[in-house]
């Protein structure tokens, strides 16, 4: 196992550099981080096998002043966001921090709580609601609000109400319209390569101390435990709709595709409370994610953001959100969600004008500055998304991938491209020898680029993985985004130590698998298939299921897998019967079709062996494939 380097001088200049660029003399986000504290967190959070699936106490570290590997600005948001504890925001509305990725809120009803946001997974979630009981009040819960369709606003909803709870009437479940097929689409369509991204992104595989990970700005990193769903029972689809649950009265904004592509913020009319999600946070998000998802509309982020001012501002007097701290009293709040709004549509309106100028996106990230009335706010930072990459993402949002230079519409692939690189620059002795004498100067960016193509031209050549390495190692140290921090030193750690594995959230849990609906399972298993392997397969299958009572036809030809519900083939090459519980334990990993076809769950009249070859042709996807190496 390699140890991570120092700091260089010319990365110890250029993060002492940002202590004058900033206003770190202004503690009022402390201040507010730790308003309300009832009880401060501590301990770690474990599963019921023993196994450590959140450490409150690992950002000891993050005490004092910064060191010389950590970007003071990225570190004084880990800080921040480190800060847990069960917190009052304003009468009958609770927070805990700090217990996840993101933030849980606890609203108090006539007789009971209403969930807001619960969390990643299911053990820190017991261990948030343990704190409301013992420190507050030992109530029930009567409602959960999911504001939107991302894993940590609903993975630990099990710790805190059953499937019988909702289908008693004892418990609404209140989310925005596709809540389902979106939460689930993400989570499993593409979830092992998001996930593996995933990995990266939150630093899950370089540990954390002052050379490693510190946080991913937005909170720390995810939780590890069992991630779970329960569907939604009430569906929010427009701005003004009202509900009362258990006495409590909230009035919803739909804010779809904005940080979410489902999504809505919500207003206590009683408590003079506002809950913004995702939508405004301490930070600058995500216009994309580095995980992998879809581009978001930095636009309707923008005007979402102008809708809320308009509707809530005169008498909201907190606003708080799903992550992060709040912000009292009506100037403040209504400055801070300026400076939001006009952070989207700076980026927004700016992408789009240079594009008209004819820039690429990698020229207009690097024109855009934020003006100091926005990008002086530590509330603007980019902590978790940066101006780089969320003006690339506006770029291809409207424009796509394509810059219009033919140069770059059919380039070699990249380790091709390494190869004749390599060559042309002399040879990888030639090209390290020149990277190193740049790495002395301090200019990490291209020794980046350029020592990338010798690592993949030639993926055993230690040396140039080693430089590469440290390379990368100081990027991440001079990084204000966490994420960014996190995919840089992550990227290190895999090319001195190879591809490793490490605790990671299971987006594709038994809750998520059962929550798609049959639909969506056939185009998994579409996604699944290999098609250069199978265009020369022509089969036709009648699937029926029970439990749903539901069937269709499925035509596997010309490489693709095709169905239509309802319409089955009068001759088809076979017929399969199975309750829909034993094709999810195949997606989930727990039987193979082959197990299940000889236990007789899953049955086949026909050609049992057209059906078999074409389930053998469904891929397998491994999650710790490369990234930092070919």
């Amino acid at each position: 196992m390699t140890n991570p380097n120092p700091a260089t001088a010319a990365t110890a200049t250029a993060n002492a550099g940002v202590l004058d660029q900033l206003p770190f003399d202004d503690h009022t986000d402390f201040e507010n981080a730790r308003r309300g504290l009832i009880v401060e967190g501590s301990g770690q959070i474990k599963s019921s096998d023993g196994r450590v699936v959140w450490d409150i106490d690992l950002w000891g570290f993050l005490d004092g002043d910064a060191p010389d590997t950590a970007n003071p600005s990225l570190w004084r948001q880990g800080q921040l966001v480190s800060i847990a504890g069960l917190f009052k925001v304003t009468d009958g509305v609770y927070q805990v921090r700090g217990y996840d990725l993101s933030v849980c809120s606890f609203l108090r009803t006539d007789s009971g709580w209403i969930v807001v946001d619960p969390l990643v997974s299911v053990e820190p979630m017991e261990a948030a609601f343990a704190l409301v009981k013992e420190h507050v009040e030992d109530l029930p819960v009567v409602g959960v609000i999911y504001t939107h369709s991302h894993v940590d606003h609903f993975g630990g909803v099990r710790a805190v109400v059953s499937d019988e709870d909702v289908s008693s009437g004892r418990v609404r479940i209140v989310a925005p319209v596709d809540f389902m097929e979106e939460s689930v689409s993400e989570n499993v369509m593409l979830g092992n390569a998001m996930s593996r991204r995933a990995s990266y992104m939150y630093g899950n595989l370089v540990g954390w101390d002052p050379q490693r990970g510190i946080g991913a700005g937005l909170g720390q990193l995810t939780s590890s435990g069992r991630i779970t769903l329960i569907p939604p029972t009430d569906i929010i689809s427009e701005t003004g709709q009202e509900l009362t649950i258990d006495g409590l009265r909230i009035v919803f904004q739909h804010t779809p595709g904005a940080e979410a592509p489902a999504e809505m913020c919500f207003y206590l009319p009683d408590r003079k409370a506002l809950c913004m999600a995702e939508i405004a946070t301490h930070n600058l998000h995500n216009v994309y994610t580095l995980r992998g998802a879809k581009i978001r509309s930095a636009d309707a982020w923008s005007r979402h953001l102008n809708d809320a001012i308009r509707l809530w501002t005169d008498n909201a007097e907190v606003v708080f959100a799903s992550h992060h701290w709040p912000t009292w009293g009506k100037e403040n709040i209504v400055a801070y969600l300026k400076g939001q709004r006009d952070l989207y549509r700076y980026l927004h309106d700016e992408t789009l004008r240079l594009a008209n100028h004819g820039y690429t996106y990698i020229e207009i990230a690097e024109m855009i500055e934020l003006p100091d009335g926005i990008g002086g706010s530590f509330a603007n930072r980019g902590y978790y998304g940066s101006v780089n990459h969320c003006v690339k993402a506006i770029y291809v949002y409207y424009l796509g991938w394509f810059d219009g230079n033919p140069a770059n519409l059919h380039p070699l692939t990249p380790v091709e491209t390494a190869k004749k690189t390599v060559e042309y620059m002399g040879g990888a002795d030639a090209v390290l020898a020149k990277a190193r004498e740049d790495y002395e100067k301090g200019e990490y960016r291209w020794v980046a680029q350029a020592v990338n193509n010798v690592v993949f031209a030639d993926p055993d050549n230690t040396e140039a993985k080693n430089l590469q390495a440290d390379t990368l190692e100081q990027l991440g140290y001079q990084a204000e985004n966490g994420t960014w921090r996190d995919f840089y030193l992550s990227a290190a750690k895999e090319l001195r130590d190879g591809v490793m594995a490490a605790a990671t959230p299971n987006t594709a849990s038994l809750d998520i698998v059962r929550s798609m609906t049959s639909e969506m399972l056939l185009s998994y298993l579409g996604v699944r298939l290999n098609g250069p392997k199978a265009a020369d397969l022509d089969y036709t299958f009648n699937l029926n299921l029970t439990d749903p009572d539901e069937s269709y036809g499925l035509e596997v030809g010309n490489g693709v897998l095709n169905y239509t519900k309802d319409e089955g083939f009068d001759s088809p090459t076979a017929t399969i019967t199975a309750a829909r519980s034993a094709i999810d334990a195949v997606i989930l990993g727990q039987a193979t079709f082959a197990d299940q076809i000889g236990s007789g769950a899953i049955q086949i009249e026909g050609d049992e062996k057209a059906f078999t070859d074409f389930l053998g042709l469904l891929d397998d996807f491994e999650f710790w494939f490369n990234i930092a190496t070919p």
